[in-house]
């Protein structure tokens, strides 16, 4: 980290007025950045080894960060979105010594724990030195269980930082707008290490970043067209939310937008093209937080539709028996209180490499279904396919008698058309998106979930992603109220 911090100073040295990060409460210029960084370090006890962050989206945790940084601390992002008793496991786990909050999330703390507030002085100081050790743990809600510390303390979070800004093509003259929560490692990347590096410009909007950690957002389009950023990162729910916003509407995106970096999960190939059409120049990335977020990447003018992209440069990714395996400074040191990491990493993940080095990625190895025929199906593939309509917000799909059912959640926007619509409809609107897959893969069955409900038995995380297994329940225990015959189309050559 010292590469980064260096860079910061260098950048602040050359222009310290210039404004480094916004939110609706104010700017904090690079000189500003250092002197609140300077304050905060030395305010941090000796013996506060491990650092919690329960803050906001905005500058106070760009200061925080830098702070954790400079001073050689363990960081450990506490999503504001989790509850309480989460938030007691992560603290108990990585045995957190301090929490830096504001007053507005100091609720949210587990009672005796010391607990340091954050508060801005909009005045510039003196620069912080430098001690090395940084390094952060991150967790994630996940599908099932208690969430796993995710432990990289040895580098990676300054590589990823330096990989990414080069593969973004990521300059000074870029502005970032932030509305993913920044306890996502990803977005802690991009919306502070880059643009902290470079020399670019981050506005957080903080009312949306909560919104989203919530599963509630709404304004997308108006968000952006408010802060005309040229760089930004999404999941392809708010993807989807975004071209719906703008089709409504019939306007564009912004003029100005270079690149829009779109992860976390499969983006439905109409969704991608339509995100084009309407300005959003999206570009596919693959990665786990066990690699640091970003394994490969669609670069600038480079993009291939189906495809990730290419692995970032200094990473050997190669496919074994069928699984995506990862080598490289991106790797994580282990889970807390594990074992050291094997390397090469086994991502989980079914992949394949084409000869131009560009991934694609299947799904989940433990996801695959196998059918009663013995065909091997990644629910993914056909998820995909059914997410491409844009009245359905959320699908999974998997095993049903000899072959598959898929769960489907309407977007508001169509839930009246699904309330209302006969099976025979349902069906046959599902089949015009599964058209191009193959009759094995093209579900024989499709159960409707309103988004209420899906809420209430807990279908979702606290990051708005499907518990699988609650899916497959829910799929398993349906009444057959839908025809149980597989829905009839041409037939059609394997891909």
């Amino acid at each position: 980290m010292r590469a980064f911090f260096e860079a910061v100073l260098r950048l602040a040295d050359r222009d310290p007025d210039r404004v480094a990060f916004a939110d609706s409460h104010g700017t904090l210029t690079r000189a500003g950045l250092l002197g609140e960084a300077a304050r905060l370090s030395t305010r941090l006890p000796k013996a506060a080894r491990t650092i919690g962050l329960l803050l906001p989206n905005g500058r106070e945790w760009a200061v925080a960060q830098l702070a954790c940084v400079a001073s050689g601390r363990i960081a450990v992002p506490l999503p504001t979105f989790f509850s309480v008793e989460q938030i007691r496991h992560i603290v108990r786990d990585a045995a957190v010594d301090l929490v830096l909050t504001t007053e507005a999330c100091r609720t949210s703390t587990p009672p005796g724990l010391p607990v340091l507030s954050v508060a801005l002085t909009s005045e510039n100081g003196t620069v912080p030195g430098f001690h090395p050790g940084f390094g952060t743990l991150i967790y994630t809600s996940g599908s099932t269980g208690r969430p796993k510390g995710v432990r990289h303390e040895s580098g990676q979070i300054g590589w990823s930082t330096a990989a990414l800004a080069e593969a973004s093509a990521a300059t000074e003259d870029d502005s970032y707008l932030s509305v993913l929560p920044l306890s996502l490692l990803l977005e802690s990347i991009c919306a502070i290490f880059v643009p902290s590096l470079v020399g670019g410009r981050c506005h957080f909007d903080t009312a949306l970043a909560e919104a989203v950690g919530r599963a509630a957002p709404t304004g997308l389009a108006a968000a952006f067209a408010r802060h005309r950023p040229t760089t930004g990162v999404l999941v392809p729910e708010l993807l989807r939310l975004w071209v719906a916003e703008l089709l409504a509407t019939g306007e564009s995106a912004p003029t100005g937008l270079r690149f829009v970096a779109v992860g976390g999960a499969a983006v439905p190939p109409h969704l991608a093209e339509s995100a084009w059409r309407l300005g959003i120049p999206i570009h596919e990335g693959y990665g786990l937080s066990e690699c640091c977020s970003v394994v490969a990447m669609n670069r600038p003018g480079a993009r291939i539709a189906g495809t990730v992209g290419e692995p970032l440069p200094g990473l050997a990714v190669t496919i074994r028996n069928g699984e995506i395996h990862v080598d490289g400074p991106c790797v994580t040191d282990g889970y807390l209180g594990g074992s050291v990491a094997e390397r090469p990493w086994a991502t989980g993940d079914l992949g394949a490499l084409d000869e131009t080095g560009r991934l694609t990625v299947f799904g989940r190895k433990d996801n695959l279904v196998v059918t009663a025929l013995g065909r091997n199906v990644s629910p993914e593939w056909v998820e995909s396919a059914i997410l491409d309509d844009p009245g359905i917000a959320f699908c999974a799909a998997a095993a049903a008698g000899a072959g598959l059912a898929a769960l489907v959640v309407p977007t508001p926007r169509a839930a009246a058309w699904f309330d209302e619509a006969t099976p025979e409809a349902i069906d046959e609107r599902v089949a015009m998106w599964c058209a191009a897959l193959p009759a094995y893969a093209r579900p024989m069955r499709i159960d409707v979930l309103d988004l209420a409900r899906a809420k209430a038995v807990g279908l979702f995380t606290d990051n708005g992603r499907i518990r699988r297994s609650v899916a497959r329940e829910l799929i398993a225990g349906a009444t057959g109220v839908f025809p149980q015959q597989p829905i009839q189309l041409e037939e059609r050559a394997e891909p």
